[in-house]
């Protein structure tokens, strides 16, 4: 009796686990054909992407993969808010459909995820407390002093700090944003490395907080940022891509990506995804 309840109990839980594993499978064309969500992930990074009071993607990220995918007469959308190291897993794990984080495209996560054509280009600063007592504007600056950063994990700050010769010793990894400004705010490091958009951002929201001069910070050059596809999708991201041409710089764009910051300066220009893929 006992081995049948147990032999029961298992082929339960297996046909709801084929079940579970059913509903991600496929492409993500053929999901939508059964009826499912296109599911955005994201982690919590304004003004890139966040979660709204009531739930919804925002963020300039989000603001124009949501419109983008209206242009294709998608609109059964659904936010995913996780963690930023988890976003790449999760797309790979069939839990989200496409990434709207806000990531910069770079060798290693290409190697990982497609990624559409730019959606802009930035460059990173230090966010540093109000009056940046320790004059900080490069990391030469954090390696000279022996000062401590932070950075999420995931960010290319952590490496381009590594290869710049900051001491592994003097580096905090955390799991995201929302953590690397607590350290920052609690005293706990010296700076935190990050792109330009979130460094005005959390400055403008919190007088505890300053952001150095971008045009005295040493680090990469300008890096275009896309959303993230997986392989497998890839006939969606060419007609995502076809779409977002004709959106790209437009009125609709703009004024939808406006409140959160980004200006027609952050437009990516003649920069590419395959040329971006190259670099580290």
């Amino acid at each position: 009796m006992k081995f049948f309840k147990a032999t029961w109990i298992k082929t339960i839980a297996l046909s709801a686990l084929v079940a579970a594993s059913s509903v991600q499978a496929g492409t993500l064309e053929e999901r939508i054909a059964d009826g499912e969500t296109i599911r955005l992930g994201f982690a919590a990074a304004p003004p890139w992407a966040y979660s709204g009071n009531d739930g919804s993607p925002q963020g300039f990220v989000n603001g124009i993969a949501v419109d983008v995918l209206k242009r294709m007469g998608h609109t059964n959308i659904e936010p995913v808010l996780t963690d930023w190291s988890s976003l790449i897993p999760s797309l790979k794990a069939g839990r989200v459909d496409m990434v709207t984080g806000g990531m910069y495209v770079v060798k290693a996560r290409c190697e990982n995820m497609d990624f559409s054509d730019p959606i802009g280009a930035f460059g990173d600063t230090f966010l540093v407390p109000k009056g940046n007592p320790k004059n900080l504007q490069t990391y030469q600056d954090l390696i000279d002093q022996d000062l401590t950063m932070v950075a999420p994990s995931g960010y290319n700050t952590l490496k381009d700090a590594k290869d710049a010769g900051v001491p592994a010793s003097n580096i905090t990894e955390v799991p995201g944003p929302t953590q690397a400004l607590a350290a920052l705010r609690t005293g706990r490091v010296d700076a935190a490395p990050i792109n330009v958009l979130e460094a005005k951002h959390a400055a403008d929201m919190d007088d505890s907080f300053e952001m150095t001069d971008p045009e005295k910070f040493v680090g990469r050059d300008k890096q275009v940022v896309g959303i993230g596809f997986r392989p497998e999708d890839k006939e969606f991201r060419l007609a995502f891509n076809k779409a977002l041409k004709e959106y790209l710089g437009s009125d609709e764009m703009m004024a939808t990506v406006t409140p959160d910051n980004y200006i027609k300066a952050f437009l990516p220009g003649d920069l590419s995804t395959e040329n971006a893929c190259q670099s580290n």
